[in-house]
């Protein structure tokens, strides 16, 4: 990875010739040198914004990914436990 992205959190998403709708290396969970994590995954912020529960906002900078469960459930062994 670069100076950027530390890890890939879970699975390689194509390990053993397997493959993603999309063909391009996604869905994916990294965690970032800064401690933060990054998605990779479908943008369905248009659809979803109308659908946020009342006490949750997506701001003109952010996006709802959507990923997998999957995706997520393989990731959480490498997920840390602590701040």
């Amino acid at each position: 990875m670069n100076s950027m992205f530390l890890k890939r959190l879970g699975p390689d998403t194509h390990a053993n010739g397997a493959q993603t709708k999309s063909l391009c290396g996604c869905p994916d969970i990294l965690e970032m040198t800064d401690g933060d994590f990054a998605i990779i995954g479908l943008d369905i912020t248009k659809a979803g914004k109308s659908h946020l529960p009342a006490t949750v906002g997506c701001g003109p900078d952010e996006c709802i990914v959507k990923i997998p469960r999957k995706t997520l459930v393989l990731a959480r062994q490498d997920i840390p436990e602590s701040l």
